[in-house]
């Protein structure tokens, strides 16, 4: 009771008033297996290479990613995702070295699998974009646009080099119609059946890459709008989803991850598969930048932004704190 009337007996702060009762009623907790650490692996390096838009990320060595392998298993983390960079003398117009058996993410996926086995999900990006000289996720045509049925045929070919090499799940990410089905069909063709697909179900044409541009090397000319999603849609990425779900998705993924929270929470209430979503460079930037200037405290904004993630439905967050706040956890 005030001096201006009273209100319903509940007072939801009784639940709010010490560290242990908030710890007790949380409704959503991160853990460590819930968390996958993007990695890049750079061909023709002696030593890590910073990535100057992602302070604390680098382009691995051979040696180092290893290293960053068994670092991930001893904090808990349940996966990681394998980025390929190879020397800008081997790019060519069709990706070839995407599917070298002795290509720099191949022998990455044999280096890590050797190092650590299954304690760790191995994880592998399936897109053309890395390879190519002109940037794009897949083969351009006479016309200069991306031809999504002759990319499909480099994307069966990459699915089956990558389950050679020896890993657990593909990420065909170059948003081509069809790539699922594709990529499915090649992996059961090879004998490789085991290995599942993390399908980059809604990925948008988003301004959050530009620090990933420059992890990878990108060559990219122009832009990807004509293949990624539109950041103005919500409907058609459902209709993606069931596409994916159809071709024989095992899991499926939000890329970016905040700035599509409410696509996130959709497609989480939609389906009976494991949901990921990909806590991406512009997002890591953002945060490390505003930390630096002094202007949030990094490592509360850090968690509550994957608890944000978490809350909107993720079960498997990939983002590149995922050691450090695994083994905070």
């Amino acid at each position: 009771m005030t001096k201006y009337g009273s209100f319903p007996g509940a007072r939801p702060r009784r639940l709010r008033t010490t560290p242990a009762m908030r710890r007790m009623v949380a409704e959503h907790r991160l853990h460590p297996s819930d968390l996958i650490l993007p990695a890049f692996v750079r061909e023709g390096i002696s030593e890590p290479v910073p990535i100057s838009a992602m302070p604390g990320v680098v382009q691995h060595t051979r040696d180092t990613l290893r290293k960053a392998a068994v670092e991930a298993v001893e904090a808990g983390v349940a996966g990681i995702m394998l980025f390929g960079v190879p020397e800008d003398a081997k790019k060519d117009a069709v990706g070839t070295a995407g599917t070298d058996p002795d290509g720099i993410l191949q022998v990455a996926i044999r280096d890590v699998r050797a190092e650590v086995g299954d304690d760790l999900v191995i994880m592998s990006d399936l897109c053309l974009d890395e390879y190519t000289d002109h940037g794009h996720c897949g083969v351009l045509d006479a016309d200069g646009r991306v031809d999504n049925d002759a990319t499909l045929e480099r994307y069966a070919e990459m699915a089956q080099v990558q389950a050679d090499a020896g890993v657990h799940a593909v990420g065909p990410s170059g948003m081509m119609d069809g790539q699922v089905g594709v990529v499915r069909d090649a992996l059961d063709q090879t004998g490789h059946e085991d290995v599942s697909i993390l399908a980059y179900t809604a990925k948008y044409s988003s301004a959050f890459y530009g620090p990933f541009r420059e992890a990878v090397g990108s060559s990219l000319k122009g832009d990807r709008k004509t293949y990624q999603q539109d950041p103005a849609n919500l409907r058609e990425s459902l209709r993606e989803l069931a596409l994916d779900l159809d071709e024989g998705a095992d899991m499926v993924m939000v890329k970016p991850a905040l700035p599509y929270l409410d696509v996130l929470a959709k497609i989480a209430d939609s389906v009976d598969v494991p949901v990921a979503a990909y806590q991406i460079s512009g997002e890591y930037a953002m945060i490390e930048a505003a930390a630096e200037k002094g202007w949030i405290d990094r490592d509360k904004a850090i968690l509550e932004a994957l608890t944000g993630i978490k809350r909107a439905g993720a079960n498997m967050i990939l983002t590149y704190w995922a050691t450090e706040v695994a083994r905070g956890l």
